[in-house]
């Protein structure tokens, strides 16, 4: 890696890194009630017509249709149809069937009367038997009557391959009778942060030591990102006990990210274990996140952000974020322009990543400066400022391109 290698260099290197781990990820059952948010892995065809049977549009009445061209007309009630009827039902000409939503047609009727266009007088003692139903409006054949397979026929495409499951596409899996769906393996990202300061969130802090933000950042941001996280580890600055966890968690993954450990200085322990395994280490044309690496570990893609907080998130939300959620089917990134409310000024030859909090208005200003220790102002911030490589100045009500958070 050469200092003169753009973002876009970087972001192609990653993609190709990890292009074979996508080819080889396959496919796995999963039950529909579980699926939602997977991608489907192949087309899946309807082994049944929808509707399953012929049925009725509302609650209302069975007739036929030439019994009810003129009207008003009164029609004697031979019986009921509930739905969930299982036994077959002639219905009689000159007469009508009571009927409930989403119950059988019954042989010999081709309409539905809706209730709201009837009156019903009950027999003795109300009961339906010598009952009469007088219908105020005429129908056509047809009318209120869900055909068989008039939404899909059987052998017809239901669900496409490539598809983000939602629940509309999961309900019609259920429709159809399919329980389980086959799906993309989800990409298993193992983290490992690094860095003989780092502690855990949760537990107690001593003299010279920090709280570990990059291990929360980045398992969150895998997650967000439609991907599992297989495990999160931290390392210090030892070499053999990063080796030792790095070769852990290659085993248990796809894809490897690090934090830390890839800048110039000492005990920059990620540079000194992979750079003899044949990893390319370097800087970019960035800011922040110019220390940048890439490796390949017993097949396995490990890819390399710097330390610093906003740094680590910064690189991952323009590296990694689109390409995991383009394998997770959801949209590759959100990206649009604003207006600047505030000038700025920028370093000639680094791509600045500034934070940025927008307006209701279609506006942006920044919200801090361009320091990668700033970590409650990244908080703040709802988009990254992007500012290429030759603007060294920016002044309000010029247009800028945002990448959304």
């Amino acid at each position: 890696m050469t200092p003169s290698a753009t973002v876009d260099d970087h972001a192609g290197l990653i993609e190709r890194l990890v292009a074979p781990v996508i080819q080889a990820l396959g496919a796995e059952p999963v039950a529909v009630l579980d699926a939602l948010g997977r991608v489907s892995a192949a087309d899946v065809h309807s082994d049944v017509d929808l509707p399953l049977f012929r049925n009725s549009q509302m609650d209302g009445f069975a007739v036929r249709a030439a019994d009810v061209v003129s009207t008003p007309i009164a029609l004697e009630v031979t019986g009921d149809i509930p739905a969930g009827h299982a036994t077959p039902v002639t219905l009689i000409a000159g007469t009508a069937l009571r009927i409930m939503t989403g119950a059988p047609m019954p042989t010999g009727a081709d309409a539905v009367v809706p209730v709201e266009d009837t009156e019903l007088v009950l027999g003795r003692d109300d009961a339906l038997d010598g009952a009469i139903v007088t219908i105020s409006r005429s129908r056509k054949a047809g009318e209120y009557v869900r055909e068989r397979g008039s939404d899909l026929r059987r052998g017809d495409l239901l669900l496409a391959a490539g598809t983000r499951l939602a629940p509309r596409h999961l309900a019609a899996l259920a429709a159809a009778g399919i329980a389980d769906v086959d799906v993309r393996r989800r990409l298993r990202v193992g983290v490992i942060t690094t860095g003989a300061e780092l502690v855990a969130h949760d537990e107690e802090l001593a003299a010279g030591r920090i709280f570990d933000a990059n291990r929360v950042a980045l398992t969150t941001g895998i997650a967000e990102a439609g991907a599992v996280v297989s495990v999160a580890e931290s390392s210090d600055d030892d070499p053999d006990t990063f080796r030792r966890i790095l070769d852990d968690v290659v085993g248990a993954s796809d894809l490897v990210i690090t934090s830390g450990g890839v800048s110039k200085g000492a005990f920059e322990v990620v540079r000194e274990v992979l750079e003899p395994l044949g990893a390319s280490v370097g800087s970019i044309a960035m800011q922040p996140g110019g220390p940048q690496g890439t490796a390949v570990v017993d097949g396995v893609p490990v890819v390399c952000f710097p330390g610093n907080p906003v740094s680590t998130q910064v690189s991952f939300a323009v590296f990694l974020a689109p390409l995991l959620r383009r394998i997770s089917g959801l949209p590759a990134e959100c990206t649009g322009t604003r207006t600047l409310v505030s000038p700025i000024v920028s370093v000639h030859g680094k791509r600045q990543f500034l934070r940025g909090i927008t307006g209701v208005d279609g506006t942006v200003a920044l919200a801090s400066g361009p320091s990668s220790h700033l970590v409650a102002a990244m908080a703040r911030a709802d988009v990254l400022i992007d500012i290429p490589l030759e603007t060294t100045h920016l002044e309000v009500g010029e247009t800028v391109t945002v990448w959304y958070l």
